[in-house]
């Protein structure tokens, strides 16, 4: 019995929460508080992390269980020292690091293109940005070519878009598509530094081939960064053959829109 006491794990001072104490807190309280332990402690064993929440294993592994769904927490087989027999031990994944555990990269993002200008200049972080978008078009421009049909660019260009964290869907409105972004993870630096929202709406303009406008902002306090595409006929191509581009498509602000942009 005394063994058995020595292995169950230690709480520190501090640790003692309504997880412990009442036997009814919400499961989502006490899949929070198994996260902080792992954060804290670093991978455990399902009886490690009962004992620490004095809770059964079992009760731990469910939770575990469920977390492991989430995409939050991973398992590995670990064997210990001598004879005895493997066990899964249990740590955060990098999907958890980040969305439970937040960094601050959006703030030092910020601070770093405010110091480029205020040494050199506010022309030298819109240049910076620029070349940033310009890296991104190259990129995309490999998945839209110019021949490519509209419908089937939106496709890939949303698929790309959830990736990036921009949370987009399309939808149809008469003639016209519909790009809908949900969330900018670039929002903090959006809102101080507009260059750069005017360079994603210019660059859609040009990798779609139609000219778009933007009738929703996120960094203005709208709901969304909401474009409009003017449907256009394309024409019709030879094998190889790609469309002219004469005239670069337009893209444009609503009056609302533009009007908070000239306000920041």
């Amino acid at each position: 019995m005394t063994s058995q006491l020595r292995d169950v794990p230690q709480r520190e001072a501090g640790e003692r929460d309504a997880a412990e104490l009442d036997p009814g807190t919400p499961p989502e309280r006490t899949k929070t508080r198994l996260l902080e332990l792992l954060k804290r402690h670093g991978p455990q064993t399902a009886q490690d992390l009962a004992g620490r929440l004095q809770i059964t294993s079992p009760a731990a592994r469910r939770h575990l269980t469920d977390l492991q769904a989430q995409g939050l927490v991973q398992a590995q087989v670990e064997k210990p020292g001598g004879r005895g027999r493997p066990q899964h031990v249990f740590g955060l994944t990098e999907h958890a690091e980040e969305r439970t555990f937040p960094r601050t990269y959006a703030s030092l993002c910020l601070d770093v293109l405010e110091s480029v200008s205020d040494l050199y200049g506010r022309d030298a972080v819109d240049e910076v940005l620029q070349a940033r978008s310009d890296r991104l078009e190259t990129l995309l421009r490999e998945l839209l070519p110019p021949e490519m049909p509209l419908a089937e660019k939106l496709r890939h260009l949303t698929g790309v878009l959830t990736e990036l964290g921009f949370a987009p869907h399309l939808e149809r409105e008469g003639e016209h598509w519909m790009l809908v972004q949900g969330n900018c993870p670039n929002l903090q630096v959006a809102r101080h530094f507009k260059v750069m929202c005017g360079a994603e709406l210019a660059m859609y303009a040009k990798l779609l081939g139609v000219p778009v406008t933007r009738e929703e902002h996120l960094a203005c306090g709208q709901p969304s960064c909401r474009y409009r595409l003017a449907e256009e006929a394309a024409p019709i191509l030879k094998p190889g053959e790609v469309k002219p581009e004469n005239a670069p498509p337009t893209s444009h602000s609503t009056a609302s829109e533009a009007s908070c942009s000239e306000a920041t």
